[in-house]
């Protein structure tokens, strides 16, 4: 939470730097990388610690993992926005020997952050949640994390042209984030900066990380819909929705993966991977329809209970639910079934 106070107070001031530095570093604002890298990273911090706090039989083990994490990224963060005060490009940079030791020392730290947040997926992985789509949203988005976290180890090696150079000289960068194209060297999609006349890393990268929020916000949804629609009353049902959204996703992840190594540009896909794409929300629309069709329909068959409660007025002669009866209250604990949930979800 330290941490991620402080990414939030980062953000303010590389907002600031974007406002009024004009100075770029590889075709990009001086300040734009620290201000991503401050927002995302404030996500990622507020989104373990919630974590974290689900692991009450695990929490020495949790705490260290934690912390790890935290240290480690405060560190990326001082190295990222220290060579973006300098003007200096952060990640890649081998023209001195002091911007190749602060990138070794960025590698390093993120190899370790990397290890503790294997840490805390394993743990969630291990700790049994009383909602069974909670657990599951965050087994499959602390797991899609960790695969777009490792992503960025494939941008640290050098590309073809530049193990090339290497054997004559010493190039001034290795590693790159493009493929098919030169990073920096071409147009670039607005708000993110990715490289739209080829292939970005990137794109994975970021959709492999914040799996860390959209699966658990997808559970949130259904969660604070479950008033409203009976069917995401069922515990089942949810289950069954949040297995279908990770799958999907999952599939979003190969996607653009395998879209960026072919040095496609995420907004310029070919044929294969519209095709690819339309199959994964076919899947996703049939899944959905599953999910929802095998839910037991609400005595009823109305998707609202908006009547209120009878009393001794109300009740008249002849058989039927009155206010003491079992159905009543049967009734009364189908409508209260979602609030519940959400109140847990949200201890």
């Amino acid at each position: 939470m330290v941490f991620a106070a402080s990414m939030a107070v980062l953000t303010v001031i590389t907002a600031v730097g974007l406002a009024v530095d004009d100075r770029t570093v590889a075709g990009s604002p001086v300040w734009f990388k620290p201000f991503k890298f401050s927002v995302s990273f404030a996500a990622y911090a507020l989104s373990l610690a919630w974590m974290l706090s689900l692991l009450p039989r695990h929490r020495r083990t949790g705490w260290w993992a934690g912390t790890v994490v935290a240290v480690t990224s405060g560190i990326e963060m001082l190295l990222i926005t220290g060579q973006a005060a300098r003007g200096r490009r952060s990640h890649f940079n081998n023209e001195t020997p002091f911007d190749k030791a602060l990138f070794d020392t960025m590698a390093v730290t993120v190899v370790a952050l990397w290890a503790g947040a294997l840490v805390i997926a394993v743990l969630l992985f291990r700790t049994h949640q009383a909602d069974r789509a909670l657990a599951w949203s965050l087994r499959v988005g602390s797991a899609l994390s960790l695969m777009g976290a490792a992503i960025g180890f494939q941008m640290a090696r050098p590309t073809p042209a530049q193990r090339a150079e290497a054997r004559t000289g010493s190039p001034e960068v290795l590693g790159a984030h493009g493929v098919g194209v030169t990073d920096g060297s071409g147009p670039s999609m607005a708000l993110t900066g990715w490289e739209s006349a080829g292939g970005d890393l990137r794109v994975p990268h970021f959709v492999g990380l914040h799996a860390l929020q959209i699966l658990p916000f997808a559970l949130l949804a259904l969660l604070m819909l479950a008033p409203r629609f009976a069917r995401l009353r069922d515990e089942r049902v949810r289950l069954r929705l949040v297995l279908v959204a990770s799958g999907a996703y999952s599939a979003l992840f190969a996607l653009v993966t395998w879209q960026a190594l072919r040095g496609q540009a995420l907004l310029s896909p070919d044929g294969a991977t519209l095709g690819a794409a339309a199959a994964i929300l076919l899947a996703a629309a049939a899944g959905t329809w599953a999910a929802l069709r095998g839910a037991s329909p609400p005595a009823g068959g109305t998707e609202r209970r908006d009547r209120p409660a009878a009393t001794d007025t109300d009740a008249g002669p002849g058989p039927g639910p009155g206010p003491g009866s079992d159905a009543g209250v049967s009734a009364g604990a189908d409508v209260s079934a979602g609030a519940g949930a959400g109140k847990e979800f949200a201890a």
